[in-house]
């Protein structure tokens, strides 16, 4: 029998690794190629040659290591040579592959029915059977995309939940609810926390209301979330909702359970809806013209003959717009645009309506109604570009407020102007209202719901909230410190601050939450009280965001499924750590074994 040679470490300078059979025979195999060789080969000139003459000796490469694994852990050896090993590299795919369905929103069994089966036809054509062998060994099954899946969702959770206990802030929530698909509630919520001089928001939940979905439901569903993850309920700082006053309101059950929990807690509403605010108002002309729009609407969109009818109609005349939005209360900028459509087709849909001799056309041919409509469209324009202006990531109560502020703020300009017969800032208004009489009609109504318009705003919105003595959070260095009380015991603070320069170049190139999250270190009682303003959400925009992404994943295929994990993976900012999910992994199956 012939002598069996022996692993040396030294052998990992020609990009060697130890594979050892079940009888503890050892066998040199290359890293770059994976081809094993025999007991006979493991010497210096054989593994030598074949680093030279295959591999062209990759020329500068030092791979002499001093603390090199033991010779029979091959997984151990790559990883010391910054290489991973073939069980690795195969879970290591699988996780991405997982990573990239869920964030597409694609349904688990795609991999294995499309994608698997075309890249083994792919890899067979140009790579040849030997790539063909390796992505066979990929798992990509339905089970394994979804526990690949589910354990990347734990990780991000993890991380966000590290990083809400490490805040040196209470963070802020936002919470909103919609009904899905197959009926069912579902609850979801963001949360924003400070994170190295950065305000993070991110993804926290989306859990189902199996029953009712009352206030104490949704208290419950909440309360429970932050039990189970043991993190105290207290480190609420704010939250957000918006919905019906019965359980998401500012009044509702819901706030009350929260308040009795976290007396200090402060409860702001969704400033995204103004639209029901401006519907509240209308006078009784108004809403009669806003309902007979969505009766023609629904008319025509409701019954498929007439959708198609209509389409095909818009077609021959060759008109811009061939399909009407469907109005609907729950998504406001819809229901601004579709007057907008209405008004700019008034013609097309008049002549539609005589066709199919409905008896919506007398109303609606009325000249009247077409003043009313004209006026609607163009405030509900305006609406829309507040709520626009509203709708993005960061927005914070300060802002929102502005904004807000801004708007009612050109209300009595534009009543002085509807006083005098001038509609310039109702363009649609202005082209239609050709006689005095109709100006005078329109005029009184107009100044009537604009009036009651501006005292709902002030009223629901707290317009105006920041008091004149904290208005130095927008600006340390312009304000007039003559505002502040000398007992105030942060003015000392706000003197020393504005007297530093590099602060103040700081403050010019920064965003307002970025550098009040700078000041923590330096300034922690001026940076904290700012922060406790600017942290608070202003809207639900991101639960708006996230019920978009919901519709992905239930779908009528998938009506059943259970979308806490995948939705988390495919909307939030976090990356999964995937080294560490996958040590774990492999540590799992080593200690079953």
């Amino acid at each position: 029998m012939s002598k069996k040679r022996r692993w040396d470490d030294d052998y990992v300078r020609y990009w060697f690794t130890c594979a050892t059979e079940v009888d503890g025979t050892q066998r040199p195999q290359c890293v770059l190629c994976r081809s094993v060789f025999s007991n006979a080969d493991l010497r210096p000139s054989k593994l030598s040659d074949h680093f030279n003459r295959h591999h062209g000796g990759i020329p500068g490469h030092d791979l002499s290591l001093k603390h090199v694994p033991a010779p029979g852990d091959q997984r151990e050896t790559l990883k010391g040579l910054g290489l991973a090993s073939q069980e690795d590299a195969l879970l290591q795919a699988s996780y991405q592959f997982a990573y990239l369905c869920a964030k597409e929103k694609n349904p688990h069994t795609i991999a294995e029915k499309l994608v698997k089966p075309c890249a083994l036809e792919i890899a067979q054509i140009i790579l040849g059977p030997d790539a063909q062998k390796k992505l066979q060994q990929v798992p990509l099954s339905d089970d394994v995309i979804h526990s690949r899946i589910d354990e990347m969702s734990r990780d991000i959770l993890q991380q966000v939940l590290e990083d809400i206990k490490a805040s040196p802030l209470k963070v802020g929530i936002q919470l909103a609810e919609t009904t899905d698909m197959d009926g069912c509630s579902q609850l979801m919520a963001f949360v924003r926390y400070v994170k190295e001089k950065e305000i993070i928001e991110e993804f926290l939940f989306c859990e189902p209301l199996h029953l009712t979905m009352k206030g104490i439901d949704v208290f419950s569903l909440l309360r429970d979330f932050f039990v189970i993850h043991k993190v105290a309920l207290e480190i609420c700082g704010s939250i957000c909702t918006d919905g019906a006053s019965c359980m998401l309101g500012e009044n509702s059950e819901f706030v009350a359970y929260v308040k009795k929990e976290v007396p200090h807690i402060v409860i702001t509403h969704c400033m995204l809806n103004p639209h029901a605010l401006v519907t509240k108002t209308l006078p009784s002309k108004l809403r009669d013209a806003l309902f007979t729009i969505v009766r023609i609407i629904n008319f025509i969109k409701r019954r498929a003959p007439n959708h198609r009818l209509f389409q095909t109609f818009f077609e021959e005349i060759g008109v811009e717009y061939n399909v009407l939005l469907f109005h609907t209360e729950m998504r406001w900028l819809s229901r601004g645009q579709i007057l907008t459509h209405v008004f700019e087709m008034y013609e097309e849909i008049n002549q539609f309506l005589h066709h199919q001799s409905s008896n919506l056309v007398d109303g609606f041919e009325n000249k009247e109604f077409k003043i009313h409509l004209a006026y609607l469209a163009d405030l509900f324009k305006h609406i829309n570009e507040l709520s626009a202006s509203m709708q993005r990531t960061g927005m914070n109560t300060v802002s929102s407020r502005e904004k807000l502020s801004t708007f009612v703020r050109r209300l009595p300009f534009w009543l002085k102007r509807i006083e005098k017969r001038n509609f310039t800032n109702f363009p649609f208004l202005e082209e239609i209202v050709v006689s005095d009489n109709e100006g005078a009609g329109i005029s009184a109504e107009i100044t009537l719901h604009l009036q009651q318009l501006s005292n709902f705003f002030h009223g629901y919105f707290s317009v105006g909230d920041l008091v004149e003595a904290s208005k130095w959070i927008l600006d340390p260095f312009l304000f007039n410190l003559s505002f502040v009380s000398d007992g105030y015991s942060m003015k000392n603070d706000l003197a020393e601050l504005r007297a530093n320069g590099q602060i103040l170049m700081e403050f010019e190139t920064m965003k307002l939450e970025d550098f009040w999250c700078a000041q923590l270190t330096v300034f922690p009682n001026l940076a904290k009280t700012a922060l406790e303003i600017l942290v608070p959400f202003a809207t639900t925009y991101l639960c708006e965001l996230g019920f978009s992404s919901l519709l992905h994943f239930k779908a009528k295929s998938r009506s059943h499924f259970n979308v806490t994990d995948d939705i988390r993976v495919a909307i939030s900012k976090k990356v999964p750590r995937f080294s560490d999910i996958i040590e774990q992994k492999l540590q799992l199956q080593q200690n079953s074994l």
